[in-house]
């Protein structure tokens, strides 16, 4: 008679996986469970890439706004203007023509011009011209101190003189006229106006001039300056020693004449 007999680990391993093919587990069909991973794959990738166009629309948006509301209002213009060497004179805040032989000689002027409208602030730089008898400058011209400084880069000295309206376009007007001759449709072609000033002390509170003519003159020796016409007992005849400064900031070219005695 033959025995017949049972190993007990091969009966547990068989009752084990007879029992979990009977009892359901937690995780789900293979074929059921895929296209729910790809919906939600696909609906990540929309999420994110609706977000990156989102952020592009931003940072084009913000630099579109910057470029036109702020470089605009803050921009550098290089300028170049013809004027005739003629001769008027600044007398009492008028322009006056005297007659002295001139030779009508066309020249041109270049200058760099920042023009901060919000801050009533108009800053200029002369470069060292192509012909001799002027000084390259930087200028700042500052209506809400109604003061306007000149920095001779040959001596590295400054001049301050109150501001003359007469001669130096308001800002909005000022910013106006440059985006005309950028655009072309306003070509300058003008003529030449002398002024001259004296040297009259010495200024130590620079400080007391503004952000701007403190930026300006701050490390350098400061003078005040006033119109030769209006100082009495000066005559026109009188030799001096005189810095020529050529700038515009207005439809024609002013010669400023800094004279010591």
């Amino acid at each position: 008679m033959v025995k017949v007999s049972f190993s007990s680990a091969l009966a547990q391993k068989d009752v084990k996986k007879d029992v979990e093919t009977l009892i359901p587990g937690d995780e789900q069909d293979p074929e059921v469970g895929l296209p729910v991973r790809h919906q939600s794959m696909a609906w990540c990738w929309c999420m994110c890439l609706g977000l990156a166009l989102m952020l592009s629309g931003v940072v084009v948006g913000g630099a579109y706004l910057y470029r036109f509301y702020i470089l605009e209002q803050d921009q550098v213009f290089i300028c170049g203007v013809n004027y005739r060497e003629e001769d008027f004179m600044i007398v009492e805040e008028k322009e006056v023509e005297v007659d002295l032989p001139s030779q009508f000689q066309l020249r041109q002027l270049e200058e760099s011009i920042r023009v901060l409208e919000k801050e009533q602030v108009e800053i200029i730089n002369v470069p060292v011209p192509e012909f001799d008898g002027s000084d390259p400058a930087d200028i700042v011209h500052d209506f809400h101190r109604r003061l306007t400084a000149y920095l001779d880069l040959s001596l590295n000295k400054c001049y301050v003189i109150p501001l003359n309206t007469s001669i130096v376009m308001p800002p909005k007007d000022f910013l106006e006229l440059l985006v005309n001759i950028k655009a072309g449709t306003y070509l300058p072609q003008s003529y030449l106006v002398h002024e001259e000033m004296m040297v009259t002390e010495r200024l130590e509170h620079i400080d007391q001039l503004g952000y701007f003519i403190y930026s300006l003159c701050h490390d350098k020796e400061t003078f005040k300056l006033q119109r030769r016409d209006r100082i009495l007992g000066m005559q026109k005849r009188e030799a001096l020693n005189c810095r020529k400064i050529r700038h515009f900031e207005n439809t024609f070219v002013v010669e400023t004449s800094i004279c010591e005695p």
